[in-house]
């Protein structure tokens, strides 16, 4: 159990300085967290010496329970849980599928919704997950609010509707995935579509949904494509950013992989020229898409 909790560690922490280097989340601000089981997950905790999510360590993920103590003796030794524990707690309760939670900052989002600018499918094989993330609309939980209690928690997961991502007005989203990657890879899409929608604005254009007959032309390419080498590339650009990509690791664990995971948010996966999917990992839970083509 306690090199599983190291690999896991390692892939949190990891998914937190992508993340921080894609630019979703800005000095010590923002979390990511994975469930372990019925009763603990691991999630980015801060500590006195904290020097923001772009420098996150393996130790910095702690073991903690649903209610917020600590998941195992020493576990919060020096380190406090993020006031906004709510939000992962909520989301996983949830939907049981929801393994993984992001709680991101990204400027252009937050940017694009305070302006009025939805963020929609306005482009296709440019991001096919992006647009298939986009089809049906992201929602958007209207309180500009530090969700810290339950009870905003629960506000947040209703706007979610069931989908995997919600925007949460003036403060930034929560992305919700089978896996730490998977949850990474949304809000880069969920980002890239707020950057392009400012862009066409600015350029004096009005953002429109794609065809609706071009739909069926958008594939699922597989998750070697979709997940795995977008998760392997996420990595690799960690050290052009001058990031590490594998710290040192607690325990000598393992470098972490992206794991099989869905590949196209907000549609169920079909077989693909790409092959079948890879043999899952223990980070990986299949599910079916609450928002289904």
């Amino acid at each position: 159990m306690t090199d599983q909790l190291d690999r896991q560690r390692a892939l949190v922490a990891q998914a937190c300085r992508v993340a921080a280097a894609r630019g979703l989340v800005d000095g010590i601000l923002g979390h990511l967290s994975l469930r372990v089981d019925d009763e603990h997950l691991l999630i980015r905790c801060r500590s006195d010496t904290d020097t923001g999510l772009a420098f996150t360590r393996p130790s910095d993920i702690r073991l903690v329970t649903f209610d917020g103590t600590a998941g195992a003796e020493g576990e919060l030794d020096g380190y406090r849980v993020p006031n906004e524990l709510p939000i992962h707690i909520e989301t996983m309760l949830s939907d049981r599928t929801f393994r993984a939670v992001a709680h991101l900052h990204p400027a252009a989002i937050v940017a694009a919704d305070l302006a009025g600018i939805a963020i929609r499918p306005i482009y296709g094989a440019y991001d096919i997950s992006g647009a298939w993330l986009a089809r049906r609309g992201v929602p958007v939980y209207e309180r500009a609010v530090l969700i810290r209690n339950s009870r905003l928690g629960k506000e947040m997961v209703a706007a979610m509707g069931g989908g995997p991502v919600v925007i949460c007005r003036g403060h930034g989203i929560t992305s919700a995935a089978a896996t730490v990657a998977q949850t990474v890879l949304q809000a880069i899409s969920l980002d890239e579509l707020a950057r392009m929608s400012l862009r066409v604005r600015a350029a004096g254009g009005v953002p429109r949904d794609i065809d609706e007959r071009d739909w069926d032309d958008l594939p699922d390419l597989g998750p070697a494509f979709a997940v795995e080498a977008a998760w392997r590339h996420e990595v690799a650009r960690l050290g052009e950013v001058g990031l590490s990509a594998s710290p040192p690791q607690a325990g000598g664990g393992t470098p972490p992989q992206a794991g099989g995971a869905p590949t196209l948010w907000g549609r169920t996966p079909t077989s693909t020229p790409s092959g079948p999917a890879s043999s899952p990992d223990a980070n990986r839970v299949d599910r079916q898409s609450p928002w289904p083509p």
